[in-house]
């Protein structure tokens, strides 16, 4: 999020900054369950998957975000392979 606040411009786009605060705080929420081994994690697995996609998504239509898609895509993956591993 700092990348794009010192970037300007359409990395500001609300849409965007509000899609990368999402995906932040649902990787946050998800971990904590990871923590706790709650019984929802793999529906907090999946749901963090989902934005994680999206985010990466965005910030390739970017442009000069690459670290920031990657880093997304491969939380995706992750809470992926670990959402199915619990069903």
């Amino acid at each position: 999020m700092n990348h794009c606040l010192e970037a300007g411009g359409e990395k500001m786009d609300p849409a965007h900054f509000r899609l990368m605060t999402d995906c932040a705080e649902v990787c946050q929420s998800t971990a904590n369950f990871l923590l706790r081994n709650s019984n929802f994690n793999d529906q907090f697995c999946l749901d963090c998957a989902t934005l994680c996609d999206y985010c990466a998504q965005s910030c390739k239509e970017l442009g000069d975000m690459s670290d920031c898609a990657e880093a997304c895509r491969e939380c995706a993956d992750s809470c992926h392979q670990m959402a199915f591993a619990m069903i």
